[in-house]
């Protein structure tokens, strides 16, 4: 099986955020050398928004980071692939994902559901090398590969790349998000950076993993020693997930995934639309995407 080729950086956004962009807007980020976007959150199962997208760049490649088993159907999901790869060939990449027990009450073992999903993928003739798994713990790592393309780990570290390396070999394919303040105030960075992570520190499958990397249940609560609960999650969390700095210390971190062994890395600028093609730009040169 063929990895996807999505270059080696990526960025990242709500899917919300890249239909708030401009075509214009899409090009110039093709143009910076981003050879894929990747969209978050748990869009419904038509994609319908995807299409304008690919329409307006000429070979950018998009990545759903997630679609969300409970909430979006295998079939019509299938459909919606189909559609898209007849009209863009090879440049969609479907990414799937078991969301949270917090958020949904059917929610059951994750291995298991998302086995039944894949199975209905296959059914419907979704290629394998075409699509990705959301992935943190060692047995959904494990199925990512089995099952699909290879993983996509959301707030990890370095660390973690190494380790789902390790597990699951050269052929597999790791593409791990990582956040991005660009500033080299700490504080500010670090404010940013929290605020971003305060809905994740309250989903136990994020926090089982930060377990794993050798975080505590200090490092989810009040840490810092300022007393404040209500901005949880300890700077040394913080820094980790999200790198912050000059362009040049903020590209080394992000290449440390790669240097880990990830084949490509997702890069999600914590900044309003309206800055984003910016931010994007500044990252670039040291990026050395162009």
């Amino acid at each position: 099986m063929t990895k996807p080729n999505l270059g080696t950086f990526g960025a990242f956004g709500h899917y919300s955020q890249w239909q708030r962009l401009s075509a214009q807007q899409l090009r110039d980020i093709e143009n910076l050398g981003y050879a894929a976007i990747w969209a978050g959150g748990s869009p419904p199962a038509e994609l319908d928004w995807i299409d304008p997208i690919l329409a307006a760049t000429e070979s950018m490649q998009l990545a759903t980071g997630i679609v969300n088993i409970w909430t979006a159907d295998a079939g019509p999901v299938s459909e919606s692939f189909r559609r898209i790869d007849q009209a863009y060939p090879g440049r969609f990449l479907l990414g799937i994902g078991v969301g949270h027990p917090e958020a949904h009450q059917e929610y059951r073992k994750p291995i298991d559901a998302l086995r039944e999903y894949l199975d209905r993928l296959d059914e419907y003739g979704v290629p394998k090398d075409r699509r990705v798994v959301a992935a943190l713990g060692p047995k959904v790592l494990q199925l990512s590969a089995d099952r699909s393309a290879g993983a996509h780990p959301y707030l990890t570290t370095p660390e973690h790349t190494a380790r789902a390396r390790e597990l699951l070999g050269p052929d597999a394919f790791i593409a791990p998000e990582h956040k991005v303040v660009l500033t080299t105030d700490a504080e500010k960075a670090r404010a940013t950076g929290r605020k971003a992570l305060e809905i994740y520190l309250n989903l136990q499958n994020y926090l089982n993993n930060w377990r794993r990397l050798g975080f505590t249940e200090d490092d989810f609560a009040d840490a810092r020693g300022d007393g404040n609960p209500a901005e949880p999650g300890s700077n040394r969390l913080v820094d980790a997930v999200v790198a912050y700095g000059t362009t040049e210390a903020i590209a080394t971190r992000l290449r440390q995934h790669r240097d880990a062994g990830a084949d490509h890395v997702p890069v999600q600028v914590l900044t309003g639309p309206d800055k984003l093609v910016d931010a994007l730009a500044e990252l670039a040169g040291p990026l050395g995407l162009q």
